[in-house]
Parts: C-alpha cells; sequence; structure tokens
C-alpha cells in the first residue's frame, strides 16, 4: 500500500543524523504498514488528481484513447446493456465510471479519495450523469448482490497485501449478482526486469511532493522470486523533516493471478494481455482477466 513515515534527521544543535538513511538503504518486511496514508494530502491529492487527468500521460490514469478502448471492449465482453448495474472500484476521478454511464449503465464508483471523488461528483453533475459515489476503502464493502459487473482496472489489486487480496475478493464475490463478472488487470511479472535495483535522487524547488524545495531520495527493491517490487520515495525538507513514502506491487503470471482468484472463489473466463482485448503475447506489462464467482457465496 501507500505509506508515509515522518521523521527529522537534524538535531536541536543543526547536526544531520546519517541513520534514517542508513535505515533506508535496508529492505523492509513485505507490506511493512505505514502510519499516514498520502491519497489525501491536502497538497500531494491535488498532485495526483492532475495526474489523473493529464492526457499525455499513464501515470496515473491511462490515456483518454486507452480508457475508451477499454471501456468498450468491457462492455462488448461482458455483454452488457443499458440498465445493469456495474461497480468501478478505485474509480478515481470516474474516467470510467463517466463512459459506462454514457452507454446507458447503472454505475457505482468507490475510492479512498476524497478529492478525487469530489472532481468526479461535480463532473457527473455537469454532465447529467447518474452514478453513486462513494468517498469508501473498497475493503469495507459490504454491498450483496447489486452488480452484474465490478472492475478492478489499472493494477489496483497489486499493491494490496495477502490478506487484503483475500478480504477484497471476498467482498466482490458478496457484491455481485449470480452468474456476475469480475474484471480486473494486474502487472505482468518480468523476472529479467525484477533482477535490476534502482537507486537515484533529484532536488526541486517544487513538485509532486511538496510545493516548497525539497529533496527526493528514490529506492527501487525487488524480489525475482517472490514477484514483490517495492518502489520508495524519500523527501527531505528544508526543515530537516524526512518523509518516506511506499508503493507495494505484487506482480503476476498468468497461472499465479488464476490460481491466487481460484483460492478465492473465482472461475477464470478468459486472460487476455491488457483490457482492450489483445493476447497475452502482444503485451508483456500486463495482464487482464475475466472472471465470474463459483462459490456458493453468491446464492442468497
Amino acid at each position: 500500500m501507500n505509506i508515509q513515515m515522518t521523521e527529522y534527521i537534524l538535531s536541536k544543535d543543526g547536526i544531520l543524523d546519517l541513520d534514517p538513511f542508513q535505515q533506508l538503504m535496508q529492505e523492509p518486511p513485505p507490506y511493512t504498514p505505514g502510519k499516514l496514508p498520502f491519497w489525501d494530502d491536502p497538497y500531494i491529492s491535488q498532485q495526483m488528481l492532475a495526474a489523473h487527468l493529464d492526457p499525455e500521460s499513464d501515470a496515473a490514469s491511462r490515456r483518454p484513447g486507452t480508457i475508451d478502448r477499454i471501456t468498450a471492449w468491457i462492455v462488448e465482453e461482458l455483454g452488457l446493456n443499458p440498465g445493469d448495474a456495474v461497480l468501478d472500484l478505485g474509480c478515481g476521478p470516474g474516467l470510467y465510471a463517466s463512459r459506462l454511464a454514457e452507454m446507458g449503465l447503472h454505475v457505482t464508483g468507490i475510492d479512498y479519495s476524497q478529492r478525487s471523488i469530489e472532481y468526479a461528483r461535480d463532473y457527473a453533475i455537469d454532465h447529467d450523469l447518474a452514478i453513486d459515489y462513494r468517498c469508501q476503502d473498497y475493503l469495507t464493502l459490504e454491498d450483496r448482490y447489486q452488480y452484474d459487473a465490478v472492475l478492478l482496472i489499472y493494477g489496483d489489486f497489486c499493491p494490496l497485501s495477502p490478506e487484503q487480496r483475500r478480504r477484497l475478493l471476498a467482498n466482490i464475490q458478496r457484491a455481485l449478482k449470480p452468474e456476475g463478472r469480475f474484471v480486473l488487470d494486474v502487472t505482468r511479472h518480468d523476472p529479467e526486469k525484477l533482477q535490476r535495483t534502482a537507486t537515484n535522487w533529484y532536488a526541486a524547488v517544487g513538485g509532486f511532493w511538496r510545493p516548497g524545495p525539497h529533496l527526493v531520495l528514490e529506492k527501487t527493491f525487488s524480489n525475482p522470486e517472490t514477484a514483490l517490487v517495492l518502489d520508495q520515495y524519500t523527501v527531505v525538507e528544508e526543515n530537516g523533516s524526512l518523509s518516506t513514502y511506499r508503493v507495494w506491487r505484487q506482480d503476476y503470471t498468468p497461472e499465479s493471478i488464476a490460481t491466487e482468484l481460484n483460492a478465492s472463489g473465482f472461475e477464470v473466463l478468459s486472460i487476455w494481455g491488457d483490457l482492450t482485448g489483445k493476447s497475452l503475447a502482444e503485451d508483456p506489462e500486463w495482464i487482464g482477466i475475466v472472471t465470474r464467482s463459483s462459490s456458493a457465496i453468491l446464492q442468497p
């Protein structure tokens, strides 16, 4: 998950303490919990929203043309019809939800960023779209038997710990109607790429992490055996404060994601190179999966 830990590297005497930097060079235990999530930080959440809405970047959301292709492919592949109910988990500012609503689907969008949800609601009002947006952690989802399809797009499954993934899959099973489908994409495991770790730094007068001068230290830890990756960002400010943000990512092979979904009661119907219908051979970075629940939990 995305996490933040803050401490200070200057003593009262103005002496630089290098111990925190030494600790940051050591890989923490997998999914080390953090203290302060940053998706609702007043400044960083504004930068995240801007990244979501940037039509020239795939940093936070895919480009508009790709989103168009994904929504069209999902609707056709699942045979969704106007009036069908769709749940978009991790909906962000509503880029997929708004397109689905324009196709006549009844859409619910859930995201834990208040800023993104506020933007999505305003957009829906301005464009006369009846979308139910909720600012909520989807790990707390309690909806029952309501949706013809549940979507989890752009690798949102990958930062979750194993226990969180199991909890989410149970929530999705409960939320789906009988014969409803669950669609997701995950990042694809590349053993050669994971053997290369990276360390980088830069100084900025203002940027994504802070509005004023700061230093950013970047470190990537990767394990080719477990396909687990940690991207770590440490921000050092002029007053000596040091904040470390961590983004964990579990990569998958087609076999490993199918095994995990099967273990949580989902039947894999098809596997693709992405959610535009590419074959697995066409995209080395993504895996798109269409599933349905095979669990008795779906029976009211």
